[in-house]
């Protein structure tokens, strides 16, 4: 990919019960300047809303021709919402952006700009790498630090932040990665899985970080993660990561005798 060149982005985002912040949401993304050339498709999935959210992205498909509606029914989780966007998305760069305004899509330039240019084959965002962003509660922040610490530790990767929920990747990479999660375990599992495509043989991915604003939540504002999904992404880099790591190391030794 070279700067400047005609590039479709597909921008996923997956939406749950989202009513208050969704037409909002989208209108910003239509309304951010990605650059010269470059074009997006916005993916909204809806995952089975039932506070007239869908409506809200029926009205807004039917109003843009850059939005896409994929209804998913029953409610899944945003592991199958982003599994299901990635399948319809048409462009040669996917990013992932919430339904909410936790996130502002004024950075996507900055997080595609190592993709467009050819630096990166998928760039992770960060919360915590100095732009500006909301105070909130202390042992969340302590429970990401561990969370990507573990994480970090079996994906052999030097990530500030897997949680975040800004995440671009080039379209044929991330069709390589297999997502198994209906829920928010997809966050480590994606990690894993990339740091796993990284170290496999032929030419190495290269994955950057980039540091974006963040305008976290609060419980009464709608924010959803619960302590149960702290617990799940824990269970998640077991299964995904220590697991097949000490498999590896076991039947290293003894596939030498």
């Amino acid at each position: 990919m070279t700067e400047g060149s005609a590039q479709l982005v597909s921008v996923i985002v997956p939406c749950f019960n989202e009513r208050a912040t969704l037409e909002r949401s989208i209108t910003r993304l239509i309304d951010t300047d990605y650059g010269d050339g470059i074009t997006k498709e916005i993916l909204i999935v809806d995952d089975g809303s039932n506070d007239g959210s869908v409506d809200i992205a029926r009205e807004l498909d039917d109003a843009h021709e850059c939005v896409r509606l994929v209804s998913l029914s029953p409610n899944r989780g945003k592991g199958a919402a982003v599994r299901a966007g990635i399948i319809r998305a048409t462009g040669s760069i996917v990013l992932i952006h919430d339904a909410d305004l936790e996130y502002d899509p004024a950075d996507h330039p900055r997080i595609l700009a190592p993709i467009l240019d050819g630096r990166a084959d998928a760039v992770i965002g960060t919360r915590f790498g100095g732009q500006t962003h909301r105070v909130l509660y202390f042992l969340h922040a302590l429970a990401n630090k561990f969370v990507t610490f573990a994480c970090d530790l079996v994906a052999d990767l030097n990530l500030g932040d897997i949680e975040c929920c800004t995440k671009a990747f080039r379209k044929d990479v991330i069709d390589r990665i297999e997502i198994k999660e209906e829920g928010f375990g997809v966050e480590p599992e994606l990690v894993i899985k990339l740091g796993r495509l990284r170290n496999e043989g032929g030419k190495r991915l290269c994955v950057y970080e980039v540091a974006i604003s963040y305008d976290g939540r609060t419980y009464a504002e709608g924010k959803k993660i619960r302590a149960s999904d702290g617990l799940w992404a824990l269970w998640c880099i077991a299964k995904y990561g220590f697991v097949p790591m000490m498999k590896s190391l076991w039947e290293g030794p003894r596939g030498k005798a």
